[in-house]
C-alpha cells in the first residue's frame, strides 16, 4: 500500500518548501518530489492516526468490488489498450468514468504507482488485494509477462460479464418464491399480533367455549406475545452459531458436503462449480498461465468448500508430471462429463476452448435445473399458502357463527 511521507525541500528557484506526498516507498518518493524540487532536505514517514479519514477509508475498502464494475473496468482498458493509450493514462481515465468509491481509489493509487515504474499487477494486489478477485490481478500479471495485456482484459471482460449475468439470472429467478415467502410471514405476524388478541377478549367477554381450532390460534398468539423476544434471542445465537461454525474449516467442508447432496438444490450446486471450475480455468489459460498455476488460481475462488478441496489436491499431481485429465478424473464431486471433456481437450490441444464449451453448458444446465426446481416449488407453495391461509380463516370465522347464541 502507498505510504505517506512528510518531506522538507528546495524548488529549482531555491526556496525551501515542505509537504507531504505518497508513494509505495521512500526512494518512489523522492522520485516524485525531485519532478519540483530537485532538493530534499529531508523525508519521514508518517505515522497514519485513527481519524475519521482513516475509518472512511477503511469502511469503503472493506467489501468486495462488483463483477458487474470489473466487467466494465476490464471492458474500457481493453479497448484504450488496443487503441495504443499509455498504462497510467488509461488508469487515470478508466477511473475519472467509475462511479464506484473503491474502486476509483485503488485505480488511481494504480496509476501513480505505475507511473513511477511499478507493474501494474503488483500494484493491483498491493492496494486492493482484498477487494479485487484473484483471477483479476493473475490475469494482469500473466498479460504482463506475456506482453498481451490487452488480451487479457478482453478474456476479464468476457468471464465477468459471464458471471455477472449468471448471477442476476438466479437472482431473478428466486425473486417470487422469496417476496411469497416475506409476505406470509408478514401475515402471520400481523394475525398473531393484531387480529388473534382482538378476537381473544371479544369471544372471553361473551363467554362460551371457543371452538378447538380457534384455541390453537390464541394460545398460540399468546405463547408469541410472551416469549418473542426469547424467540428472536434464540433465532440471533443461533445465526451466529452458523456464522461462526461456517468460518472454520470443518464447518465449511460440512456445508459445502450438505450444498452438494441437498434434495432438488443439490444438483444445482454441483452445475455452479463445474461452470465455475471451467470458466475460471479457460479464462486463465486463455490469458497465458500455465496449467498449474490456472489451477492453484482456481482453487481459491471455489465458492464450495469441497470442490475447493477437489482442485487443491489436483495441484501437487500437476507439478509431479501428471496430466490434468488423470488429475480430475481422482476427484470425487465434479460431474463426470466434465472429467471427460477435460481429458480430451487435454489431448487435443484446445483444452482452453473445450473448458469455454462445457463452462456454457454447465451453466446452461444449472439456469435449467433452476427453472425446472422454482416450477416444482410454486405449486407447493400455493398448497402451503391455502392451507395456512385456510387454517387462519376457519379459526377467525367459525366462532363468529357460534356468537349469535352467546349474546
Amino acid at each position: 500500500m502507498a505510504t505517506t511521507f512528510r518531506y522538507r525541500a528546495v524548488t529549482r528557484d531555491g526556496v525551501r518548501t515542505s509537504g507531504v506526498v505518497q508513494a509505495p516507498d521512500e526512494y518512489a518518493a523522492v522520485m516524485k518530489i525531485r519532478e519540483k524540487c530537485p532538493v530534499v532536505e529531508d523525508i519521514k514517514p508518517v505515522k497514519e492516526s485513527a481519524n475519521a479519514d482513516a475509518w472512511y477509508n477503511k469502511s469503503i475498502g472493506s467489501s468486495k468490488v462488483q463483477e458487474k464494475s470489473l466487467s466494465i473496468l476490464c471492458s474500457q482498458f481493453a479497448i484504450m489498450l488496443r487503441s495504443g493509450q499509455m498504462l497510467g493514462r488509461s488508469l487515470t481515465m478508466v477511473s475519472n468514468q467509475t462511479a464506484d468509491k473503491a474502486l476509483k481509489k485503488i485505480l488511481l493509487e494504480v496509476a501513480d504507482d505505475v507511473d513511477q515504474g511499478s507493474s501494474m499487477a503488483a500494484s493491483f494486489e498491493r492496494h486492493g488485494g482484498k477487494q479485487l478477485p484473484i483471477t483479476f490481478i493473475e490475469t494482469i500479471r500473466a498479460g504482463e509477462l506475456s506482453g498481451t495485456l490487452d488480451r487479457s482484459f478482453a478474456t476479464l471482460k468476457d468471464y465477468y460479464e459471464k458471471s455477472y449475468k449468471n448471477a442476476e439470472k438466479i437472482k431473478s429467478a428466486m425473486t417470487y418464491p422469496i417476496f411469497v415467502v416475506l409476505v406470509a410471514i408478514v401475515v402471520l405476524i400481523v394475525v398473531m399480533a393484531k387480529v388473534i388478541p382482538a378476537l381473544a377478549g371479544t369471544f372471553s367477554s361473551l363467554g362460551g367455549d371457543l371452538p378447538l381450532i380457534t384455541q390453537i390460534m390464541i394460545d398460540a398468539s399468546n405463547f408469541f406475545a410472551k416469549w418473542y423476544i426469547l424467540m428472536l434471542l434464540v433465532v440471533l445465537a443461533l445465526v451466529v452459531a452458523y456464522k461462526l461454525y461456517a468460518g472454520t474449516q470443518q464447518g465449511r467442508l460440512v456445508i459445502g458436503k450438505i450444498m452438494l447432496n441437498m434434495p432438488v438444490l443439490g444438483p444445482i450446486n454441483v452445475f455452479h462449480g463445474a461452470a465455475q471450475f471451467a470458466d475460471t480455468m479457460s479464462a486463465m489459460l486463455q490469458s497465458g498461465l500455465t496449467v498449474n498455476r490456472a489451477v492453484e488460481v482456481t482453487a481459491k475462488v471455489m465458492d464450495n468448500a469441497i470442490l475447493q478441496e477437489d482442485v487443491s489436491s489436483m495441484i501437487p499431481k500437476i507439478e509431479e508430471g501428471r496430466s490434468l485429465g488423470d488429475c480430475i478424473r481422482a476427484t470425487k464431486d465434479f460431474p463426470d462429463n466434465l472429467k471427460e471433456m477435460c481429458a480430451i481437450g487435454e489431448e487435443s490441444g484446445s483444452l482452453d476452448a473445450t473448458l469455454t464449451t462445457i463452462a456454457d453448458y454447465y451453466h446452461n444446465e444449472e439456469d435449467h435445473a433452476t427453472t425446472q426446481a422454482i416450477a416444482k416449488m410454486e405449486p407447493t407453495m400455493m398448497v402451503f399458502l391455502a392451507v395456512f391461509a385456510g387454517f387462519i380463516v376457519i379459526s377467525i370465522y367459525l366462532p363468529m357463527f357460534t356468537m349469535y347464541n352467546l349474546m
